[in-house]
């Protein structure tokens, strides 16, 4: 992938607590009002880059966004922020009404820190784009007792905890090693690292080095990584109208995207720093839900709710739920087919109730 280094794929859910709660004094970046339970018409919703995300470049910049808000009579202003957490920092402090996040960020983040939040749109799951890299071998198995180098608590850490359960191994098998994903290419070199966890796109990097060997990457765990539109779940109650634009753009651009619009690709392209061949490899591991039908099958499905249960087994067990959670369902999840956790603190919600208006609209 030819996308610039500059570019900061944050997709990790360890930003403490602490960090979360003082998210607002860093609001000042921001000329938006504050997300609040009551009837508006003035929205707000963020985004930071990465291939399932760049459809929301794309309808800010060509207008979908403006029409499909000007359908219900209200106004969208679409953010870009370039740090990852700090776009869902600014979601969980209410400074933004909506953030595009994975499902295990929107767990762990303002959900973990008390804030009702919806799933309004799943857009995408990794496919490819996150990878375990081996020196020496390309068998998954003889990861063990090697250090793996990785960003600690991330969507990495979830998928190497994944791989080995698929070889009946657990992480007391091997160590982790703490990296940050702007070093991680580079210490692939040295001779002591002899695997890594990584995205792309610094995991196709690493894969390009001499003597590497990809051995297990999230194609194998389709549907657990998810890429998300989340809304906060008092203002979608309370103006629904804003979840029907959001929803609605989100296809129409879907629909462009399913065509292989050339210069839809190229736009959102150029907002993610590469070229069109470079966005269209990005998306080779990207499973986008074109088609809202299949999206709606996705949240209405047994295979979401135990996904989610595994991933807040995971959190739970790392920490990412707060240091007094007693248990994996300290947080309730709520989606169609069933609940994991605590019916009586639901705060993460998956909602196919929009993209279902949609569609049969259509």
């Amino acid at each position: 992938m030819t996308r610039a280094t500059r570019i900061s794929l944050k997709r990790f859910a360890y930003a403490p607590l602490s960090t979360v709660l003082v998210a607002s004094a860093l609001a000042s970046s921001f000329s938006v009002a504050p997300a609040q339970a009551q009837e508006r018409d003035e929205f707000s919703v963020c985004w930071s880059i990465y291939a399932g995300w760049m459809p929301w470049a794309y309808a800010d910049a060509e207008g979908v966004i403006d029409k499909w808000a000007d359908k219900y009579d209200i106004d969208i202003d679409i953010i870009q922020v370039n740090d990852y957490v700090e776009s869902i920092n600014q979601f969980t402090s209410g400074n933004v009404d909506g953030c595009a996040m994975t499902n295990m960020d929107a767990l762990t983040i303002p959900a973990a820190s008390g804030v009702d939040s919806t799933a309004l749109i799943v857009g995408d799951y990794s496919n490819g784009n996150d990878g375990i890299v081996l020196k020496g071998s390309d068998d998954l198995a003889d990861i063990e007792g090697r250090e793996v180098n990785l960003v600690q608590f991330s969507v990495s850490h979830y998928l190497l905890a994944r791989a080995l359960e698929s070889v009946d191994m657990t992480e007391r098998d091997i160590e982790t090693v703490n990296t940050s994903d702007a070093d991680i290419v580079g210490l692939f070199s040295n001779d002591d690292v002899e695997a890594v966890t990584a995205w792309n796109p610094q995991l196709s990097a690493i894969a390009d080095m001499a003597d590497s060997n990809v051995v297990y990457t999230s194609e194998e765990i389709p549907g657990e990584i998810l890429d998300m539109m989340v809304v906060n779940t008092d203002t979608l109650n309370d103006n629904p109208d804003l979840g029907h634009a959001l929803v609605g753009a989100w296809y129409e651009i879907m629909g462009l995207m399913e065509a292989g619009d050339e210069d839809a690709l190229s736009i959102m392209a150029d907002a993610a720093g590469t070229d069109l061949e470079g966005y269209q490899d990005q998306l080779s591991a990207t499973y986008l839900y074109t088609d809202p039908a299949e999206a709606i099958e996705l949240m209405e499905s047994q295979d979401l709710l135990d996904t989610m249960q595994r991933v807040a087994e995971f959190s739970f067990k790392h920490g990412l739920l707060g240091d007094t959670a007693p248990d994996p369902g300290v947080v309730g999840i709520e989606t169609p087919s069933g609940m994991f956790g605590d019916e009586n603190n639901v705060q993460l919600r998956f909602d196919p109730s929009f993209t279902t208006a949609y569609h049969d609209a259509q």
